[in-house]
């Protein structure tokens, strides 16, 4: 996931040419020098001491870069004529430095190309926000500027306002020289963990500190974007999962709206169950060395930001160990992993005293590694949704000595609920969502003196499956969850317009819903200010097909309430999705499960169980063997499966000469694209009754007008690279 950023060279700066000429000539300058050319050849000699090149290969950012072989960084990695940073083509642009820790500055040495700062400031910055100009500069000409800074600050930046023509800015070094402050506390204050057992505080500068927080799901980059929501919601802190060069946007826009992050660091295999990556935590020493680097160089980069407020290392990764091991090399790879978070506890610590460090599981059953193996863990954290209330108890049974945070909460989650009548798991309804949040938000600060705060799940933005199960804000639209979590953070919904509410929502027939034709959708839709509401009917094939996403499906509105909806082509257990809008940005979104179904069809199947061969049949690949027999069982579980090649066939006995008017194939998703059916009195001669060069997989109806005794499918084209394969073959007469 992480990657180190490319080594950097540096060389030597004219100046320091420049001294070594002076030191060679001074022999022959010796016979004329005096008292005051004495004390100024000394004054030089200790500026030189004191005037040391702070800014070479530390992190930078910019206003715009010309492309993506300009960035920032460029300026900053000592490679004088090689590489550069480009702006934009417009005014005013800017570029920074972050020294990492306040300095006494003296200089800074501009190198520009072509493209230069006719009009610019040398400004320097304690945090970052507020910034005090040390050199103004009106008259630049390009090549070389040499400025002398009197200041401090641990950030420096130039920042262009006039240019000559009509390119950007351009430099190809941008060197900032002073002396080493003293490391400089986090703004704000330590963050620390106080108390005794069973009653500890998190302090932020020596003041109570409650985590009130979120987990954030928009792009760093769209954080200035949404931060200012989260503040009025009553967050104070949000949570990620991993940190590197994208975080800097999402802390500044933290920081700028006065909360702080919870800075992640992912490990393998993270996610709990069935989630990817197998380290071995036992013989691997190369990805652990690999990681703690890693983690180091970011704890580096971040520790003295004013948002940082703690580093979270690992996610649900005792548990998803599971997924890689088993027996007692499982409880080997356990240890072995709480061992390598407590070396990284470590690590971070002899880095950073100033933020504690702790590390998220989705199972209480994890903790005894960490208490054994993670002393150096300052607090533990936990991912709880439905058995929330249950963590607490679990807490006490386990005789720890030390807090912990909830890191991820909110409503019972699809693992968790009952499933319905189509076998799927019962999504909750908005209402019990809402009420979910407020119920993890009561657990958790019940636990006086050890539970420290939660960050809830989820201020995301993803419309599909996922996202309206947890989502606060899907497709940007405010749901009762998001007002539950304001409500608990900040004691009160006065003034807010809150969303529709969607209720005792039905689906008909929601266990034989034809492919292709309707069925009917009701609830009761109301909105507590009586706004105007906009109803949106959406499908997912999450349980039919894998597809999460959210689509947009064909209905029509036949009252109050009530829709008629076109039910997808592809068989399986679909979710169907009413989200009511009020125009205010709120949506009520309510969800049943629907089961669609081979459309009727009238007369008798009389392939049904009939004597059925093909040309090839997959033995054993995923859930074959898929005999053709399969195809005529009446089941729409089961199917047949060819061999991945062209051409393919497979054809029923139906024992003697039967009229045949009709054909309904259901396809799995390997389907045909090119076929034909034919028929034939002896097995052996064939003629053609139907072609198709058009398929499109699901289920393929046919008119026929034949009697005959076999029924064929030639099968020339397929739809996907695997073979062909069908759930059934039926033939009606």
């Amino acid at each position: 996931m992480f990657r180190p950023p490319a080594l950097m060279s540096g060389r030597p700066r004219a100046a320091t040419l420049l001294l070594t000429l002076g030191a060679l000539l001074a022999p022959s300058l010796a016979v004329a020098t005096a008292p005051a050319a004495a004390a100024a050849e000394a004054a030089e000699a200790a500026e030189a001491a004191a005037d040391t090149l702070l800014s070479q290969g530390k992190p930078a950012t910019a206003s715009s870069k010309e492309g993506d072989g300009f960035s920032a960084g460029q300026a900053f990695d000592g490679n004088l004529t090689g590489t550069r940073w480009a702006s934009q083509w417009s005014d005013p642009q800017w570029i920074q430095v972050d020294l990492g820790k306040k300095a006494n500055l003296s200089r800074a040495v501009l190198t520009w190309e072509g493209a230069y700062g006719k009009g610019y400031e040398i400004q320097a910055s304690d945090n970052g926000t507020d910034w005090t100009t040390l050199k103004k500069v009106t008259d630049g000409d390009g090549g070389t500027d040499d400025l002398a800074l009197t200041g401090a600050g641990r950030y420096v930046r130039m920042l262009g306002t006039v240019r000559p023509g009509g390119y950007g800015y351009s430099l190809w070094e941008f060197q900032v020289y002073g002396s080493d402050g003293t490391t400089q506390p986090p703004p704000g204050g330590a963050v620390k963990v106080t108390g005794t057992q069973g009653a500890w505080q998190l302090t932020v500068g020596g003041q109570p500190y409650t985590v009130k927080g979120l987990t954030w799901g928009p792009s760093m980059a769209d954080a200035p974007k949404y931060m200012p929501d989260l503040k009025s919601m009553g967050v104070n802190t949000v949570r990620t999962w991993g940190t590197d060069a994208s975080s800097k946007p999402l802390l500044d826009a933290a920081a700028a709206n006065g909360l702080r992050v919870m800075n992640g660091f992912w490990l393998q295999p993270g996610g709990g169950p069935g989630s990817g990556g197998c380290a071995n935590y036992v013989t691997d020493t190369t990805y652990k060395n690999t990681m703690l680097t890693e983690i180091a160089k970011w704890v580096e980069t971040y520790k003295s930001h004013p948002a940082t407020l703690m580093w979270n290392v690992g996610n649900e990764s005792v548990l998803g160990l599971q997924n890689c091991y088993s027996g007692a090399e499982l409880e080997a790879q356990r240890n072995a992993y709480t061992t390598f978070v407590n070396d990284v506890a470590k690590k971070i610590h002899s880095i950073d005293a100033d933020h504690p460090v702790t590390s998220t599981d989705a199972w209480t059953g994890a903790w005894p590694y960490y208490k054994r193996n993670a002393p150096d863990l300052d607090l533990y954290s936990m991912n709880a949704y439905g058995d929330i209330c249950g963590v607490q108890q679990d807490w006490v049974e386990g005789g720890y000595t030390k807090p912990y945070i909830i890191t991820e909460t909110g409503p019972a989650g699809e693992w968790e609920v009952p499933d319905d009548a189509n076998g799927v798991p019962d999504e909750p309804t908005d209402v019990q969502k809402r009420d979910g949040y407020t119920k993890a938000w009561e657990c958790t600060t019940g636990h006086r003196g050890v539970a420290l705060g939660a960050t809830l799940f989820h201020y995301g933005l993803e419309h599909d499956f996922g996202g309206v199960w947890f989502n606060l804000i899907p497709d940007g639209l405010k749901r009762l969850s998001y007002y539950s979590v304001k409500k608990a953070f900040t004691g009160s919904n006065a003034g807010d317009n809150l969303p529709p509410v969607v209720s005792g929502m039905t689906v008909t027939p929601a266990g034989s819903a034809p492919a292709g034709q309707e069925f009917t959708v009701r609830a009761d839709i109301r909105d507590p200010e009586g706004d105007a509401v906009t109803n949106k009917i959406f499908l997912s094939g999450n349980y039919a097909n894998g597809d999460k996403r959210l689509v947009p499906a064909q209905f029509r509105s036949t009252g109050a309430g009530t829709f008629a909806v076109t039910a997808p082509e592809k068989l399986g257990v679909w979710k169907v999705y009413i989200q009511a809008e009020d125009g205010r940005g709120n949506a009520g979104i309510e969800t049943k499960s629907v089961k669609v179904v081979a459309p009727p069809v009238s007369g008798t199947n009389v392939a049904l169980n009939k004597p059925t061969t093909a040309s090839s049949a997959q033995a054993s690949y995923g859930d074959c063997p898929c005999p053709a027999s399969n195809a005529t069982d009446g089941k729409t579980d089961t199917r047949w499966a060819s061999d991945w090649s062209d051409p393919q066939w497979i054809r029923v006995d139906l024992g003697a000469p039967t009229p045949v008017r009709k054909l309904q194939l259901v396809w799995d998703p390997a389907y045909a694209k090119s076929y034909e059916v034919q028929v034939s009195d002896d097995g052996t001669t064939w003629r053609t009754v139907h072609t198709t060069t058009t398929g499109n997989g699901d289920i393929d109806t046919i008119d026929v007008a034949a009697t005959a005794r076999h029924v064929r499918l030639h099968l020339t084209a397929r739809g996907t690279g695997w073979g062909y394969s069908l759930h059934e073959f039926g033939v009606y007469s």
